[in-house]
């Protein structure tokens, strides 16, 4: 695939393209730019520790450098800055193979897009010319035209009347001839004109825009591949100086091994060893008299063993969770969106989260939206297209994305106004009790504009959800559309469609065995709804849509499925529809390929999906 026949009507996208793969291109060399003045500095401050943690004084001078510690520090500082010594040799490839040569190679590029869409624009310009030129020659003709059919009609009513002179009837016809062979000659230099343009038009769609597109992805694959080996110029760097890393780490290692405890207290011991015998035992000398113990008074007698009583932590009945694993209720119905419906029971567990409902926001699926076909007006550029609210000038999916991201952005900035709301009530309400922190009344202007912007994004929430359902119910019925258009019939999934038997089988089991389980020791105290399964009871299924048959279909329920379904009322097996058959929809596709309906004549089953074409209630 090319972008001369794949992207023959994108103009615009290539131009935007190609312009942010160069913006690219400048982004990662100012990064190399950028990581080789980090790497430089960081290289710069190993060395200023490295100097300022080296010895000043000379290894003769100082005696602490006889300390295997002292040398193993010293060697460890000059492996830093070897290590250092590196990392500025890193920077210094970046600075030349990265920086220079990309930067150099992206002025390049620039040159060459700027010289192959000036070429476009020229192609598009003459064109235009042309079209112009056909619109001139199209008026002249059909000017031409009317003044021949007056001049006919002049001599024609001349001719007829007896009052006029036969000079003028003369005069009057050969005003006539004049004018048609004048309208003929308008007519052929039209058609002329027509058939330049045809042949131009041809010319710049199918061989002189391809050109430069080509042109263009040569160039834009070029860039790519010099950026890509950018990339691994990055890592290339790095890989050269490993080895010297890896030497200075491990003549890290060395140093620390080189240690030795035992030799330092020896050199310590030649270094401030003095020689002088050990002095003799200082003699007693007695200055004491007589004198007479007193007991004290206050001795300390022996403690009694008050050991306190350890007390363990008290067993805290355990709170039974009644939606355990063995008192597990149905799980709420999901939407086709993924969220949660409603529950319908009285005492059921509460929905998750609620949200709009889906089948509101697809209740026009049924609408169809014809694409919109290119022609050379659009690569005139976006000056002659006009912007509208809700994005209807852009495609259905590229309207569908932008609106959605419209109501994002309008769904937070309704949150945050919300949230401001509320911090003011609570501000003034603070006033309120306390009036010297302020004045009450001060507030109602901010909340009085909170008020007027909450209620405007909620109107400007629900327009853009209008627009956003209309949206996307035209991207599904494109998709219709297009199903309608086949051939033949698409083949039917070759998974066998859902049997409901099973899950209804294994719901049950389920509950069986959560009601035979026993309750826990800890929850024998506690309410707890052990019955929830068996007073819950489903209502009867109801269709959720409606769908029409594109294709015929020839089902093949078997005897004891239309038995199961006289007597379970669901369905168990595929069922038939004629072409152009209205049909109820009772369950969407799961992801197998089959979607279960109901005919109106009585009978359900599951039909292909891709049979059928839906429309959600």
């Amino acid at each position: 695939m090319d972008w001369g026949t794949e992207l023959w009507d994108q103009f615009e996208v290539l131009e935007r393209h190609t312009q942010w793969g160069l913006d690219l291109l400048d982004r990662y060399v100012k990064f190399v730019k950028e990581r080789t003045e980090v790497e430089q500095a960081y290289a710069k401050q190993l060395r200023s520790l490295v100097k300022k943690y080296l010895p000043k004084r000379p290894a003769k001078d100082d005696p602490e450098s006889k300390f295997s510690q002292q040398q193993s520090f010293v060697r460890i500082l000059q492996e830093v800055n070897d290590f250092a010594g590196q990392r500025e040799l890193v920077a210094e490839n970046l600075s030349v193979r990265v920086c220079l040569e990309l930067a150099k190679y992206s002025q390049e590029m620039k040159h060459e897009r700027k010289t192959h869409f000036q070429e476009g624009r020229r192609a598009q310009q003459q064109l235009e010319s042309g079209f112009k030129q056909l619109e001139n020659s199209k008026r002249k003709f059909e000017r031409d035209c009317r003044e021949a059919e007056k001049a006919a009609q002049t001599a024609e009513r001349l001719d007829q009347d007896i009052n006029a002179t036969k000079a003028d009837v003369e005069k009057a016809k050969q005003q006539a001839h004049l004018r048609s062979h004048m309208a003929e000659e308008s007519k052929n230099e039209y058609a002329a004109q027509l058939q330049r343009f045809n042949r131009d038009q041809a010319h710049f769609y199918f061989s002189q825009m391809p050109q430069i597109f080509d042109k263009l992805q040569d160039m834009d694959e070029r860039r790519a591949t010099h950026l890509g080996a950018g990339y691994g110029l990055l890592s290339e760097a790095e890989l050269q100086v490993v080895p010297i890393i890896a030497k200075c780490l491990e003549g890290m290692k060395v140093a620390a091994d080189a240690v030795d405890a035992k030799n330092d207290s020896q050199v310590l011991i030649e270094l401030h060893k003095s020689g002088f015998a050990r002095p003799g035992d200082v003699e007693f000398e007695d200055f004491s008299q007589p004198m007479n113990r007193v007991p004290s008074d206050s001795s300390l007698g022996t403690p009694s063993d008050g050991r306190p009583e350890l007390r363990g932590p008290g067993r805290s009945r355990a709170k039974r969770w009644p939606f355990s694993k063995k008192n597990k209720p149905r799980p709420p119905p999901f939407s086709p969106l993924g969220g949660p419906l409603p529950s319908a029971l009285p005492n059921g567990p509460p929905s998750p989260r609620s949200g709009l409902d889906p089948l509101a926001i697809l209740s026009e699926i049924s609408k169809s939206v014809k694409p919109r076909l290119a022609s050379f007006r659009s690569l005139r550029g976006s000056r002659g297209t006009v912007v509208t609210e809700d994005f209807s000038h852009l495609p259905p999916e590229q309207q569908r994305k932008r609106l959605q991201q419209q109501l994002e952005e309008r769904s937070r900035e309704l949150q945050k106004e919300v949230d401001q709301r509320e911090a003011l009530k609570k501000m003034k309400d603070v006033y309120e009790k306390t009036p010297q922190m302020g004045d009450p009344a001060s507030l109602e202007p901010r909340i009085t504009e909170t008020l007027n912007n909450i209620e405007r994004l909620k109107l400007e929430v629900q327009k853009y959800e209008a627009w956003l359902a209309e949206a996307e119910s035209r991207v599904l019925s494109n998709r219709g559309d297009s199903l309608g258009r086949h051939t033949r019939p698409p083949d039917p999934p070759a998974s066998a469609p859902p049997d409901s038997s099973n899950s209804n089988n294994s719901r049950s089991q389920d509950n069986k065995e959560s009601s035979e389980e026993p309750l826990s020791e800890e929850g024998q105290d506690a309410p707890i709804y052990t019955e929830f399964d068996e007073d819950f009871e489903e209502e009867p299924a109801s269709p959720i849509g409606h769908c029409v048959a594109i294709y015929h279909f020839e089902g093949h329920v078997t005897h004891i499925r239309a038995h199961c379904y006289s007597m379970t009322g669901s369905s168990e097996g595929t069922i038939s529809m004629a072409e152009g058959e209205d049909l109820s929809l009772m369950e969407e596709d799961k992801g197998d390929g089959w979607t279960r309906v109901r005919r109106k004549q009585g009978g359900e089953g599951y039909v292909p999906t891709s049979y059928l074409r839906v429309t959600l209630n």
